[in-house]
């Protein structure tokens, strides 16, 4: 498939996942093997009320969506994929009133699964707020 076309595909699948329009997720760039997927900040994802901090799930989704999109743009991939594992690495909270911004690299494909790094970070660049190694299903 060309790679136009392999992006357009991943564009539409992460346009058809429901969750991602529930968590406002955006679709910010793809290229081959990579993804970059924002979350803006959201009182109803708040997981601590008295800090304002979010909650750890959002932004576990928040990296395994933008960990499949990055596998569905792989040019050595089809254009649907499941995670098979994803181990999340929190580093630190997310700072109140800041989107959550994730990258994803797609950086090695066999037969059958599809390896991912996911990195988040809500702009502070030197200190991510997770980090996550992922392995999908190759379809």
């Amino acid at each position: 498939m060309k790679t136009e076309n392999k992006l357009a595909a991943a564009r539409a699948f992460f346009d058809q996942v429901p969750h991602c329009q529930a968590l406002n997720m955006c679709l910010e760039s793809t290229t081959s093997s990579k993804a970059v997927v924002s979350m803006p900040y959201s009182r109803c994802l708040v997981g601590d009320p008295t800090t304002g901090v979010l909650h750890g799930g959002a932004v576990s989704a928040l990296l395994d969506t933008c960990g499949g999109v990055a596998v569905i743009c792989h040019p050595e991939v089809g254009s649907i994929t499941a995670t098979l594992t994803l181990t999340i690495n929190y580093m630190r909270s997310a700072l109140p009133n800041r989107s959550v911004v994730a990258s994803a690299h797609c950086y090695h494909v066999s037969r059958f699964v599809a390896f991912v790094r996911v990195s988040a970070t809500d702009g502070e660049i030197d200190s991510p707020v997770a980090v996550a190694n992922g392995a999908f299903t190759v379809g």
